[in-house]
Formats: structure tokens, C-alpha cells, sequence
């Protein structure tokens, strides 16, 4: 079935509601301070010869002119309001993702959630994003990302019981290759397929898994540094460290804390242990 094609009001208004909501209150402002002058002006009563069709044009302009000077900054002030919400609603899923208030948070929002989501913690590792928001085939891509004047698009995939295939590696990459993207990413609230894995090796796409997107939100938030001192406040084995920075987990790439080895070879030894434990179990040396 054929998409209905937009009007122009609907355009002006999903155009403004995609950019900052300051940029729809200066339009609003800047199209009603070009607009009302013209619209007062008089309409001349008598045309000379040959000035008709000018007057006319003058007329439909004035007119135009009249009617706009509300209804544009109306759709302007709309798209303003409407991109403040929207702001305002991602700022709450990155919150809600990275507090830890429920298990899965990741997996307790709906799929367009998800895709806002992914953008803003896109915007806050420094790239613009274009948001997919016409409702129908989003050609193999939900978000595209502009940085240092190279596009980059992705995916999102919300899936909860089942892994991300290798088939929708490909097809990003096929869309890439049409596109003439520099990279790509595949966003997931759940995990890849080795053979998704393998495939996005060598060909600049970056799989993102739950895990890694919840500690990227925790990272750019500072919500990680939060986790690791609840970690060392509450946990008996962690002790704090004076002069050696927290590494990465490299595993799930949340920060570490110095933690005391109980049993084995390495008993009474310090090393670096997730503060994700035990549900992340991923550790370093210490030395």
C-alpha cells in the first residue's frame, strides 16, 4: 500500500520537532517579526494599466502574509514543545537505564523507547543524530549519526529472547555500502550470535550488546564511579585504592575495584574485580 505523502504543515512541523527546541521558539519569533509588517500594509484600490497581475501577486502575498504571521509560528512554538518532551523523555530512559533501581532495565522499555535510547547516548559520545521517525521502512536503519563529517547508521533491535543474527549484520552492511556510510553500529538489549560476531570483524560496524550499552550509559553519566563507591563502602573484600586508577572490565567494561583472593594459588593476593560481581565476573591482575 502507498504511503501517504505529508503536507506541508506536517513536514514543518516533524522538521522543527527533530531540532533543539530553542531552534522552534527562534523560528516562531524570527517568521512573526518578518511576516506581521507585511501583513498590515493597505491593498492599493486602483491598479494602473498593465499593474493588475502586480497587484494581484501583491494581494496573495499579503494575504499569505496575514494568516502566517500566526499559523507558522503556531507549527514552529508545536515542533519547540514537542522536541523539549522528547529531549526530556530520553534524558529519563538514560536515567532510568543507568540507575539500577530494576533488574533488565533494558528490557522493561518498548522498542521506540529502545531507539531513543541508543540516540542519546549517541548524542553524548559527540555525534549528531538523525532520528527514523516517518513510521514505515526504515531501509535497514533506525538512527543516523554524523560526526567529523562521516555518517555512520544503525540498527536497534530490542530483542529479549533470542540472539542477534548474523543476517542483520548483513544487511547493515549492505545498507552502508548503498548509503556510502563510513561505519555502523547494531544496538541490542541482548547479545550476538558468534557468527554475528565474527562477521562485523574487519567491517567497521561495532556490536553493542546490553551490557556494553548499560556501562556506556553508567560511564558518560557518571553513574559507574557512584557503583564503585557503594562497592567498596558495602563489600567486605574490596579495599580502596590511594593512588592507581580503576580499570575497565573486560568483559562487560564497567569499572573495578581491588578486591582480596580468598581461595587458591593467589589466596591473600589483591587484584581488580568487577563491581558488577556476581553477576559479572570479569577481573585483572594487580601489578
Amino acid at each position: 500500500m502507498a504511503r501517504r505523502k505529508n503536507g506541508i504543515a506536517e513536514d514543518l512541523f516533524k522538521i522543527t520537532a527533530a531540532l533543539p527546541w530553542w531552534v522552534g521558539i527562534a523560528l516562531a519569533v524570527a517568521v512573526y517579526v518578518l511576516l506581521q509588517p507585511y501583513a498590515v500594509l493597505e491593498t492599493p484600490i486602483q491598479a494602473a494599466p498593465g499593474q493588475i497581475s502586480r497587484v494581484v501577486a501583491g494581494q496573495m502575498g499579503r494575504t499569505f502574509a496575514y494568516y502566517g504571521q500566526y499559523i507558522l509560528p503556531l507549527l514552529f512554538l508545536s515542533g519547540a514543545l514537542a522536541s523539549f518532551f522528547k529531549q526530556r523523555k530520553r534524558k529519563n530512559l538514560v536515567w532510568f537505564a543507568g540507575s539500577g533501581k530494576t533488574d533488565n532495565p533494558l528490557h522493561n522499555i518498548n522498542w521506540k523507547d529502545f531507539e531513543l535510547l541508543a540516540g542519546e547516548v549517541f548524542r553524548m559520545r559527540g555525534f549528531t543524530v538523525i532520528e527514523n521517525d516517518s513510521g514505515g521502512a526504515d531501509g535497514g536503519i533506525d538512527l543516523v549519526l554524523k560526526k567529523d563529517g562521516e555518517i555512520f547508521l544503525v540498527q536497534c533491535k530490542q530483542w529479549r529472547a533470542y540472539k542477534v543474527s548474523v543476517s542483520v549484520v548483513r544487511e547493515l552492511l549492505g545498507v552502508m555500502v548503498t548509503k556510502g556510510a563510513a561505519g555502523g553500529f547494531v544496538v541490542t538489549s541482548g547479545i550476538f550470535t558468534s557468527e554475528a560476531q565474527s562477521f562485523a570483524k574487519g567491517q567497521n560496524i561495532e556490536l553493542i550488546d546490553g551490557s556494553i550499552l548499560t556501562a556506556m550509559i553508567e560511564k558518560t553519566h557518571g553513574l559507574t564511579s557512584n557503583k564503585v563507591d557503594r562497592a567498596k563502602k558495602n563489600d567486605p573484600e574490596s579495599i580502596p585504592s590511594a593512588t592507581t586508577a580503576e580499570p575497565s572490565c573486560p568483559q562487560c567494561g564497567n569499572a573495578m575495584v581491588k578486591r582480596v583472593a580468598r581461595k587458591g594459588a593467589n589466596s591473600g593476593k589483591n587484584f581488580w574485580g568487577c563491581v558488577e560481581f556476581p553477576r559479572c565476573r570479569g577481573m585483572r591482575a594487580i601489578g
